[in-house]
């Protein structure tokens, strides 16, 4: 009988892959004779319907039954509608799934095991993780420009008073306002930070 092994690549010692509707290869066995065809999904890449487009496609090859890590539940209705055998749980090779399902050692089923749309799942959290990088590397610059704003200020005048008269009374005022300027931002990344605070929280309510 042959039999749909979903894959990772297109050889008998190839790692099953668990998806159905979004496999990288169908790999269709001879169950007695180990003979094989390799076939690259073309439903991978799918913006929706994966799982029904590929169990049509594993239908028109003539398989009797399907091997495979999860079914949704478009590619069950399909695959059942087509009289196909479903069997889920498989790992290792290829080869070791032909063989778990010949010494009945996987779990035959009529129902899907996985959610619709389950293999679309994770690209969300990525977003929100690059949203929070963001925000600390805003803080990091604000820090950075308040810094070296005290630096020039304090290196342009020393350089000014060596060319000019030793004796003015000028440095107590002029040392002043940088601490001054300083004070006030530190307050203002205070309240920015206070700010970022609070807008972290409701994010994460």
């Amino acid at each position: 009988m042959k039999i749909c092994v979903t894959s990772t690549g297109p050889s008998l010692d190839a790692p099953v892959d668990p998806r159905f509707g979004r496999c990288q290869y169908f790999m269709i066995v001879d169950s007695e004779t180990m003979e094989y065809e390799a076939m690259q999904n073309p439903s991978i890449g799918a913006s929706g319907g994966a799982g029904i487009q590929a169990a049509q496609t594993v239908a028109g090859k003539g398989v009797g039954a399907v091997v495979t890590g999860n079914l949704g539940p478009n590619a069950t209705q399909t695959l059942g509608a087509a009289g196909i055998t479903m069997v889920t749980g498989a790992s290792g090779t290829v080869r070791d799934a032909v063989e778990q399902y010949k010494s009945g050692g996987l779990h035959q089923t009529t129902s899907p095991t996985v959610p619709e749309y389950s293999g679309l799942g994770g690209a969300g959290a990525g977003a929100g993780a690059g949203a929070g990088i963001g925000g600390g590397r805003g803080m990091g610059g604000g820090r950075g420009g308040g810094r070296g704003g005290g630096r020039g200020m304090g290196g342009g005048m020393g350089r000014g008073m060596g060319a000019g008269v030793p004796a003015t009374p000028t440095p107590p005022p002029v040392a002043s306002p940088p601490e001054q300027t300083r004070d006030e931002e530190i307050q203002s990344l205070e309240s920015q930070m206070e700010e970022i605070k609070a807008k972290l929280e409701e994010l994460k309510k």
